[in-house]
């Protein structure tokens, strides 16, 4: 039995779970596609919301792992460019969740241990 999903919803759902890196750099962040990865019923929505949360983890792993070279001035350059991803990452998976609803966005360059 093949049901199909509202593709406003899926795109909503999709965008929610990408841009929720907007919200902070804390564990809350996490908490919203944490909270569509269990409570959706969209397997599109869910490897979005899954994607999403794997990119909250690496963000959170290269943050600790350049605390030490950013105070020894050498991870600076680093710091600034893992910034830079961290914005314009999650753009390209909420302009692709909503060009293309029933894809999944895949980060390049990520851990997925989801």
């Amino acid at each position: 039995m093949e049901t199909t999903f509202d593709s406003d919803k899926r795109k909503l759902l999709s965008v929610a779970s990408h841009a929720s890196i907007f919200l902070s750099q804390l564990v809350l962040s996490a908490g919203v596609p944490l909270a569509v990865m269990v409570l959706s019923e969209d397997s599109v929505t869910k490897e979005n919301a899954k994607e999403a949360l794997n990119f909250h983890f690496n963000m959170w792993l290269y943050s600790v792992l350049l605390i030490i070279p950013a105070w020894l001035i050498i991870g600076l350059p680093l710091v600034a460019l893992l910034g830079l991803v961290q914005i314009i990452l999650p753009i390209f998976a909420i302009l692709s969740s909503v060009t293309s609803p029933d894809g999944t966005f895949r980060y390049p360059f990520i851990f997925r241990p989801l």
